[in-house]
């Protein structure tokens, strides 16, 4: 009895100290550990962001923030982490600060190479460049109701964007803004998939892997953005204040880049011989002409 008595107060010990025991963090402390930064959501490596903010050093706008700084940056509302630890917010309101040639705000995401070091600029008819973002609209601003969510921009201007107004979602082609009608019924909040595929002088444009134009069009200099471009501003939206904004939840982004040895060959002989040849024999053709007037 002696000892049946004292295995029963063994177990008890034992289990009320495993009840007792403090457990791990939960799964919402485990998310409040990770997020504390846009970086710890989204891989921005080969990223910088340029927010509708003025720099604090020079009172002057907008902020851009590069790497390695950008990798523990963030700043609400205008770029921060979303509650659920699943997506970076990106906010832009009609009275931000724009950039140079721009009247619209933005907090937006541009491409950058070499772990951010310097600005990405690649060709449409040099290799295959992807870019893929899950993301979702999720706040319009009054009264013009227009905002850019992900966009292909070449040296000097946008090429195409995804723009949503109001409910109709567009891909745009240059000043286009009505190029192609993706769905007219959009509901803010929904989460879905912008992808853009550039080769051979084509853009092909995906929405939730379904192709909604191809584009043809030669251009270089070309960088991916994705963010919130407000397409509204204290011109011809109400009212002029930081309440009144578009912004965007971005869960996931990736730009990659395909470059084969024989790529830049290719392209020179498809597109810049044939110029080159159609040059020489328009001088030629000239200089013949010249000399017939003068014999004559």
């Amino acid at each position: 009895m002696r000892v049946v008595g004292l295995a029963e107060l063994l177990l008890t010990t034992m289990v009320a100290a495993v009840v007792s025991a403090p457990v791990g963090p939960t799964p919402a402390e485990n998310a409040a550990t990770r997020c504390t930064d846009p970086a710890h959501v989204l891989d921005l490596t080969n990223w910088k962001v340029t927010l509708p903010t003025s720099a604090a050093d020079t009172g002057r706008g907008p902020l851009e923030v590069t790497q390695p700084a950008l990798a523990g940056y963030q700043a609400a509302p205008w770029f921060e982490v979303a509650p659920g630890c699943d997506a970076v917010l990106f906010r832009a309101a009609v009275d931000g600060v724009t950039t140079k040639g721009s009247k619209n705000p933005r907090s937006e995401l541009r491409e950058m190479t070499r772990n951010g070091s310097d600005t990405a600029s690649w060709s449409s008819t040099v290799g295959t460049h992807t870019l893929v973002v899950s993301e979702a609209f999720v706040h319009l601003p009054r009264v013009k109701p227009d905002l850019v969510g992900a966009q292909i921009h070449d040296a000097d201007d946008d090429i195409t964007v995804f723009r949503l107004e109001g409910t109709n979602l567009y891909v745009t082609e240059g000043n286009d803004n009505h190029h192609t009608l993706v769905t007219g019924s959009y509901v803010l909040g929904t989460r879905f998939e912008a992808k853009y595929v550039v080769h051979g002088g084509d853009i092909e444009v995906y929405y939730d892997g379904a192709l909604q134009t191809t584009i043809s069009r030669r251009f270089s200099g070309a960088y991916f953005k994705a963010g919130a471009y407000t397409q509204a501003n204290c011109s011809n939206s109400a009212p002029c204040e930081a309440g009144n904004y578009g912004e965007t939840a971005i869960y996931a982004v990736a730009a990659t880049h395909q470059i084969g040895r024989w790529d830049q060959v290719r392209d020179w002989a498809t597109y810049d011989l044939p110029i080159g040849l159609g040059v020489v024999l328009l001088i030629m053709l000239g200089y013949l002409s010249v000399r017939r007037v003068r014999r004559r």
